[in-house]
């Protein structure tokens, strides 16, 4: 079996039954998605994609603040992608949005929706579920056009909150294969020396996540 179809399988397991509860119980924890979207300013008619679509509860929260924009989605988990297109036909946005099945560590928007770039990628709370993650944020930079941006909303080090807290929730999160990315702001550094520049990294919350916009060169 390969690895995508190792990473998709995993993820149908742990999402068949969670995705009908999903919306209604991440709104507790997974802090900073709507800040994010607010953050996302992308240009007029400028194309957005969300890696890691889930629901596709941050497609609609867009399409809805920003009705100009043509809306992209993948996600690996076929079981996921049913919950998100009822979704987006249930908002009857679904001219807007269009969604697919992927792997973000090897995808090709010309393949998947006949496109070139996107001016806004986003990745909310989803880069923490990605074994290879610093080749899925490779892909992310690879697909925006000189000025677009990435914007990342996850969870972080937890460093100002008690240790108990801190072990507490990575061990809770461990159960669904969640690693926060300690390593995110040296690698997006790391890699503003190539290909753009690091506009952002923020840890709110006291640390509990770490939101991020990178804009290419």
């Amino acid at each position: 079996m390969s690895n995508t179809a190792a990473s998709s399988d995993l993820m149908d397991r742990i999402y068949r039954r969670q995705r009908h509860l999903y919306d209604s119980t991440r709104k507790y924890y997974l802090l900073g998605r709507d800040r994010l979207i607010e953050g996302l300013s992308p240009p007029m008619g400028g194309r957005v994609l969300e890696i890691g679509c889930g629901t596709a509860r941050n497609l609609v929260a867009v399409a809805r603040r920003y009705p100009e924009a043509p809306l992209f989605g993948i996600d690996i988990s076929s079981e996921m992608l049913i919950s998100a297109r009822q979704t987006v036909a249930g908002t009857g946005l679904a001219p807007r949005i269009r969604l697919a099945q992927a792997d973000a560590t090897r995808f090709d928007p010309a393949i998947l929706f006949g496109v070139p770039s996107f001016s806004r990628i986003f990745i909310s709370y989803s880069l923490s579920m990605i074994p290879e993650w610093r080749v899925a944020l490779g892909q992310a930079l690879a697909w925006l056009p000189p000025g677009g941006e990435l914007h990342i909303v996850d969870f972080g080090g937890q460093e100002e909150l008690p240790r108990w807290f801190r072990h507490g929730l990575r061990t809770w999160l461990a159960q669904f294969h969640v690693d926060p990315r300690d390593g995110l702001e040296a690698e997006l550094v790391a890699r503003a020396r190539h290909t753009g520049a690091l506009r952002t990294f923020e840890r709110p919350h006291r640390g509990y996540a770490q939101y991020a916009v990178f804009r290419r060169a």
